[in-house]
C-alpha cells in the first residue's frame, strides 16, 4: 500500500469536508427559516421565534400525518425485512437451476424511476378497483424498498459461513432452531441496517406515495403540497423536526450495531 504523503491527507480532509458542506448547507437554510419571524426567509434575520416549532408539535393535523407516515414506514419496514431476510438467503446461500435469474429480477424495481412505478401501480390499483389508501401505499413502498433490503441481508449473508449451520443440524438442532440460534443472530448486523434504510426510506417517500396514499397524505406529500401553495414558517420548522428524528433514529441504529459487533 503506498503511503499518503501529509499534504495530500489535509487536501482530501479539506475536500471531504467541502463534500459536506455544500450538502448539507440547504438544512442550515431550512433551518433558519424555521425559526425566522418572517414569513419567508431573509438573511440575516432580523427576529427570531419558536412559534413555528410549537406549533408544529402540537398541531392536530401534524399529528395526523406523522401517524399515517409511521404506519406505513413500520408496516413496510416489517415486511420488507422478513422478505428481503428470506430472499436473501435464496440468492446469497443456495445454488439452484434459476438463481441467477432469480437475483436480476427481484433487483429490478430499484431501477424504475419512482414516478414511473408510481404511475403504473396507480393504474394497477385502479383497474382491480382498489381505492387507493395508506395500505395501498404500503404495497407501493414494498415493490421499491423490499429489493434494497435484500441487497443489504445478502452481503452480510455472502460472508456467512454455512459449516455454523451444518454443525448445529449435526447436535440434532431443527431448522427453526438454526434459523433462531445461528442465522438470525449471525445476519442481526445486516437485518438491523436493512430495517433502518427501509424506515427512512418509506417515511421520507414522496413520489410513490403521491400517486398511491390516495386522502391518507403522508407527511413528504402534505409538505410538497404547502410547498406549492399556502407556504408558511411552519413547512421547515416541521422539515427541521423529522431531519431530527431521523438523524436521532440512525444515531441509535448505529449504536445498535455497534453493540451487535461488540457481542460478536
Amino acid at each position: 500500500m503506498t503511503a499518503v504523503s501529509r499534504p495530500s491527507r489535509i487536501t482530501l480532509y479539506v475536500y471531504g469536508l467541502l463534500i459536506l458542506f455544500v450538502l448539507y448547507l440547504p438544512l442550515v437554510a431550512v433551518g433558519f427559516a424555521s425559526v425566522s419571524k418572517a414569513r419567508y426567509l431573509n438573511f440575516p434575520v432580523k427576529r427570531y421565534t419558536s412559534e413555528w416549532l410549537v406549533s408544529s408539535l402540537t398541531s392536530p393535523n401534524v399529528h395526523v400525518l406523522v401517524t399515517t407516515s409511521l404506519k406505513v414506514a413500520l408496516v413496510v419496514t416489517v415486511i420488507s425485512v422478513v422478505i428481503g431476510f428470506f430472499a436473501a438467503l435464496a440468492f446469497a446461500r443456495f445454488q439452484w437451476r434459476y438463481r441467477s435469474f432469480y437475483q436480476k429480477l427481484i433487483l429490478l424495481p430499484i431501477f424504475f424511476p419512482q414516478t414511473v412505478l408510481g404511475l403504473a401501480l396507480l393504474i394497477w390499483f385502479s383497474a382491480l378497483g382498489i381505492t387507493p389508501s395508506w395500505k395501498t401505499a404500503v404495497v407501493a413502498h414494498l415493490v421499491w424498498i423490499t429489493p434494497i433490503t435484500t441487497l443489504i441481508i445478502a452481503i452480510r449473508a455472502y460472508g456467512f459461513d454455512p459449516s455454523l449451520e451444518e454443525a448445529a443440524r449435526d447436535m440434532g438442532a431443527t431448522t427453526f432452531e438454526i434459523i433462531r440460534e445461528v442465522t438470525i443472530p449471525l445476519l442481526m448486523p445486516g437485518i438491523v441496517a436493512a430495517g433502518l434504510f427501509a424506515f427512512l426510506l418509506s417515511w421520507g417517500n414522496f413520489p410513490l406515495s403521491l400517486f398511491t396514499s390516495g386522502v391518507d397524505a403522508t407527511l413528504p406529500k402534505w409538505l410538497y403540497s404547502r410547498m406549492v401553495s399556502g407556504f408558511t414558517p411552519q413547512i421547515p420548522a416541521i422539515g427541521m423536526l423529522a431531519v431530527a428524528s431521523s438523524t436521532v433514529l440512525v444515531l441509535l441504529g448505529l449504536a445498535v450495531m455497534w453493540g451487535l459487533r461488540r457481542r460478536a
